[in-house]
């Protein structure tokens, strides 16, 4: 499983007059062009997520948890009891988390959203479906389909990726697909370079 977080992912609480404010975020932001929407890595290599890619989690309904910094052990909402609910907007993955201001994490993650020492949010998922590709000098893996499993207020993302608010962390299942697309990589051009080869050898023989 592997994780990603914005530094500064908009989270607040929404206040409401019928209620105890919803905290409210974005879990993860999708590529737009800009290198502060993409993740490093591994110097070279960088992760996109592209538009579209949570529709699949969405439409087959996962049921996903809202916990505080990843912890199964501070819940603070779950799809499928309706106390989370996800939206796929033109930036990337939102979330509204239903207060439960009967439980003490809840109370206490609201009053650090409240504060400002709370700003990050992160998600956990696993690949569906991803495509790498060069790019000038750079290696770019894009995710296009994924499995989600929570997403999470959190208090320090563990790795820093770049100086622009996206960090990564949790696994390291990327270097599978890495390493499988860099051998297809060589093995295309060992063939070219056997084609370009006989090529020579034909054009060599031929009076």
């Amino acid at each position: 499983m592997e994780r990603r977080t914005l530094v500064d992912s908009e989270i607040s609480v929404e206040e409401r007059a019928d209620g105890p404010g919803r905290i409210v975020g974005y879990a993860a932001r999708f590529y737009n062009g800009d290198s502060g929407t993409e993740y490093e890595l591994a110097p070279g290599i960088v992760e996109r997520i592209m538009p579209g890619a949570f529709n699949a989690a969405l439409e087959r309904k996962d049921d996903v948890r809202a916990l505080f910094n990843h912890d199964p052990n501070l819940l603070l909402g779950r799809t499928k009891s309706g106390t989370l609910e996800l939206e796929q907007t033109t930036r990337g993955l939102r979330y509204r988390i239903k207060p439960n201001d009967e439980t003490s994490v809840t109370k206490d993650v609201r009053a650090h959203i409240s504060r400002g020492d709370v700003t990050g949010s992160s998600f956990a998922f696993t690949i569906d479906e991803e495509g790498w590709r060069k790019e000038g000098n750079v290696e770019v893996r894009e995710i296009r389909n994924l499995r989600l499993f929570d997403v999470s207020p959190v208090t320090y993302p563990a790795y820093e990726a770049t100086s622009v608010g996206l960090r990564a962390s949790g696994s390291e299942d990327w270097k599978a697909g890495h390493t499988a697309w860099k051998a297809q990589e060589e093995a295309a051009r060992a063939a070219e370079s056997e084609t370009y080869r006989a090529r020579a050898v034909v054009a060599a023989l031929d009076p």
